[in-house]
């Protein structure tokens, strides 16, 4: 191991050295490159699937076409230009939800996801949530947004809104201002009514009598 460490190291010592004369006898063909942290990633990847721990445990499964990592970025995160889909896990990793977005960011340092254009969560229960923006805290385990919603779920019920609030399984939510919602038709049990005999109604004299006082 050590003797291919020293064959590495001299390639490297020759190469730089051919470079710099290289250089020294055509300066013309030198371009300097200043690297921007904030638009250069330090790493991309393609074809991308990757598990997401947390505390030890494995939580999310990501998969993605182009992953960008900018870990030097005034604010470190990961950006996914072409989309991205997640199944996330419970800690018997059975999936609880799915989430398909057209562009995602994680703000590493911040634990925060922000999912963006095309964002759609089946949850457990086969409740589907649609909107165009949605953010994903790790370290709270809440969904939240600002934006207009649409949620459909099993028994045809659909529920719009404005301003989104779950937990991270999409179990518990809210919808802070709701509006044009629709709920399935619920055929009613059918009555059925008695005939009314009018006899019943006929008032008897005597409990009728007023007693005149003198």
């Amino acid at each position: 191991m050590n003797h291919y460490w020293r064959i590495t190291t001299t390639f490297s010592v020759v190469v730089m050295l051919l470079f710099f004369v290289s250089c020294r006898d055509s300066n013309k063909d030198f371009v300097a490159f200043e690297f921007d942290p904030e638009l250069v990633p330090t790493m991309t990847t393609t074809q991308v699937n990757m598990l997401i721990s947390e505390e030890g445990t494995t939580r999310m499964r990501a998969l993605a076409d182009v992953w960008e990592m900018f870990d030097r970025a005034t604010e470190p995160h990961w950006f996914f230009p072409e989309g991205i889909y997640v199944e996330e896990f419970d800690s018997l990793f059975t999936i609880v939800t799915t989430i398909k977005a057209d562009t995602a960011w994680n703000f590493t340092a911040k634990e925060l996801w922000q999912l963006r254009g095309n964002v759609k969560i089946v949850s457990i229960s086969g409740d589907e949530f649609e909107t165009e923006e949605l953010f994903m805290s790790q370290s709270e385990e809440r969904f939240f947004s600002d934006k207009y919603i649409e949620i459909r779920r099993e028994d045809g019920t659909i529920i719009r809104g404005t301003g989104f609030e779950s937990n991270q399984s999409m179990t518990e939510w809210t919808i802070r201002r709701p509006h044009d919602s629709r709920f399935p038709f619920v055929e009613a049990t059918p009555i059925t009514i008695e005939p009314f005999d009018e006899s019943e109604l006929e008032e008897d004299p005597e409990e009728n009598e007023i007693e005149e006082e003198e």
